[in-house]
This record gives C-alpha cells, sequence and structure tokens, in this order.
C-alpha cells in the first residue's frame, strides 16, 4: 500500500467528519434564524447539499448518452442511504423519527420510488418523465418550506422578533458559509476516500466491476453518511433522519430527473434492474413505514437489521458480478428464509407499538 493511497484514505476520512460537522452546524442555526424547523432543513437544504455527488455524476453520465449509469447511481445511493445510512446511525445514537416523517415524507419516498418504477417498464424514462419528476421536486420543496415556516411561525409566535434585522442577517450570512464550506469539505473528502479506497481494492487484486457496484455506488452517498452520524451524534437527530428521507426524495426527482431530462434518448432502464435492483429500493423504502411507527424512533437492532440487509445486497451483487453459482443459492436463502422471518417480526412490533398507542388514548 503506497503512502499516497493512505494519505488519500486518512484525508478523505478527515475532511468527511469536519465537513459534516460544519454543515450539522450551520444548517441547524441557519433553520433557527430562517423560522424553519431542524427536520425541514434536514429534508431540503442538507438533503439537497449532501446529494451533490449524485447530481453532478449523474448529469455528466446522462448527458454522455450513459443514461443507464445515472440510473444505477439513483437507485443504488437510495437503497444505501436507508439500509446503510440509517442502520450505521441508529447503532451509534438511537434515532428519534417525528410524526411528520411517517404521516407524509415517508410516504412521499415511496410513492415516488414506485413512480420510478412505473415510467420505467417501458425499458426507458424519457425527457417528459423528466421534466414531471423534477417538476415534483420544485413543488415539494416549496411545500416543505411554506409549510415549515407557517408551522415554525404558529410555535414561535413573534419570539424572533426580539432578534435585530442586521444582527439576523449577518448571522444567517455566517451559517450560510458553515454550511457551504462544510459541503465542499464533503464532496473532495467523498471524491480522495473512493479514490484510496479504489486504488486500495485494485492493489489487493479486486475487479473494476465488483468496485464499482460496490464502492464507488457507495461513495457519492459517504456525504450523508458522515452528516447523518454527525447529526445524531450531536442530538439532533431531525436532521439525521430527515437528510436521508430527503435525499432518496431528492435523487429520485431531481437527480433523475435532469438527468432523464437533460440525456438526448432518456435514461436508459436494463431489465435486470427492474427484476432486482429497483424491487429493492422500493422495499428499502417500505421497511420504514413500520420501523418509523414503531415508538417514533430507530432503535439499535433495528438499526444492526438495515445494516445486515446492506452486507446480504452487496454480498449478492459480488456473488452476481463475479458469475458465481452461490449467488443464486444466496438470493434463494434470503427469499426463503431471513426476509419472511423480518416480516414477522417487524409485523409483530408494529402491533404490539399500535396496540400500546391505543391504549394510552
Amino acid at each position: 500500500m503506497s503512502g499516497y493511497t493512505i494519505a488519500l484514505l486518512i484525508g478523505g476520512l478527515g475532511l468527511l467528519v469536519v465537513g459534516a460537522e460544519l454543515l450539522v452546524r450551520g444548517a441547524a442555526r441557519l433553520g433557527t434564524l430562517l423560522g424553519l424547523s431542524p427536520l425541514i432543513i434536514g429534508l431540503t437544504v442538507v438533503a439537497y447539499g449532501t446529494s451533490a455527488p449524485e447530481l453532478a455524476v449523474s448529469v455528466k453520465a446522462a448527458m454522455q448518452g450513459q443514461g443507464s449509469l445515472a440510473l444505477g447511481n439513483v437507485v443504488g445511493s437510495n437503497i444505501f442511504n436507508i439500509l446503510m445510512i440509517l442502520g450505521v446511525s441508529a447503532l451509534v445514537v438511537p434515532l428519534t423519527v417525528s410524526e411528520r416523517l411517517v404521516r407524509l415524507d415517508v410516504p412521499v419516498m415511496l410513492a415516488v420510488t414506485l413512480l420510478m418504477a412505473m415510467m420505467g417498464l417501458d425499458g426507458a424514462i424519457g425527457r417528459g418523465d423528466g421534466l414531471i419528476l423534477f417538476g415534483g421536486a420544485v413543488c415539494y420543496t416549496a411545500f416543505l418550506i411554506i409549510q415549515g415556516r407557517r408551522q415554525t411561525q404558529e410555535e414561535q409566535g413573534d419570539a424572533g422578533a426580539a432578534v435585530p434585522s442586521e444582527s439576523r442577517a449577518r448571522r444567517a450570512l455566517v451559517s450560510a458559509g458553515l454550511v457551504a464550506l462544510g459541503l465542499g469539505l464533503l464532496v473532495q473528502g467523498a471524491e480522495w476516500l473512493v479514490g484510496g479506497a479504489v486504488a486500495l481494492a485494485k492493489a489487493w487484486g479486486v475487479s473494476e466491476m465488483v468496485i464499482g457496484l460496490t464502492i464507488v455506488a457507495a461513495g457519492t452517498s459517504l456525504p450523508e453518511l458522515a452528516t447523518s452520524v454527525v447529526a445524531g451524534v450531536r442530538g439532533q437527530r431531525d436532521i439525521a433522519v430527515g437528510n436521508v428521507v430527503g435525499s432518496n426524495i431528492f435523487n429520485i426527482l431531481t437527480v433523475l430527473g435532469v438527468s432523464a431530462a437533460l440525456s438526448p434518448a432518456g435514461v436508459s432502464v436494463p431489465a435486470a434492474a427492474m427484476r432486482f435492483d429497483i424491487p429493492v429500493a422500493i422495499a428499502a423504502a417500505l421497511a420504514c413505514l413500520p420501523i418509523f411507527f414503531t415508538g417514533a424512533r430507530i432503535a439499535r437492532w433495528e438499526g444492526g437489521l438495515f445494516l445486515l440487509y446492506y452486507l446480504a445486497y452487496v454480498v449478492y451483487l459480488v456473488l452476481s458480478a463475479t458469475g458465481s453459482g452461490a449467488a443464486s443459492p444466496f438470493a434463494l436463502g434470503m427469499g426463503a428464509f431471513v426476509i419472511p422471518l423480518t416480516l414477522i417480526t417487524l409485523s409483530i412490533v408494529t402491533f404490539r407499538a399500535f396496540w400500546a398507542k391505543r391504549r394510552r388514548r
């Protein structure tokens, strides 16, 4: 292992940690000054900012005629966001979940994931589909900001009127600067870390295909991972969870929408993605409903369950990419035993939580 590779790994990790710290700090302050709750900031400023790598990669691929790469980036990132990021974040600190997420934003995430699948049934997401998706992103963002400001004003009344306008503007500018600096460090840190990891994997003899399916696919979601973990540790748990849900919605509506609108032939949807990867993305989004519903929190064991499923997904990708004969038995075992047992467990937990809520009323 060369000194350059080690420097990339250490430097990238350091930038991710510092960038996430600055982003969370700045976003929390900015939300307070603008009259927006941490959850709304997590769903918008933080989520959209940390999805900048996905947007850059997907739009570049689409304009070069590699639309399927843009789709793979979006679907892979969404799976990583739910299973890996929520899993790791909940293992570090159990996450609280706002009722608003359960009622509105998680169903929206599930709905846009299903919409993506429906648009891809004919083998492509065309320019018209892309414009529809992007229009949905504009409407959803405007709704979040308007509703968030109205709710905050109702809760705080005129409490914010005591802050002088000049002081408020100066503090908002400083907070926005922290957000911008944090985002820049996150993007650069992710690039360095992925570069070092790819160099390390090649040195160990790992094929480029496996590297692309694992390291590079997860690399564009490293900003979300760093931000959610740091936000959870700092107690900004609404930002931690809102970042994941908002990023998934943004990835489909904006990243995929803009990519499809700019691509000459739209975004192609391979049959293999419709058979496996997109259903996994739908299942991951669907799994959020019972887990978020149970006690309005994500416990450590639920985070561990998400993490195990992501590891199983990566194992299957590696086995399939390398042409291993173990891929089919592995998928069969997951489908026949592990997933049904998990569904039964989640159903029992959901029923108990629902029954406990009814008894408290």
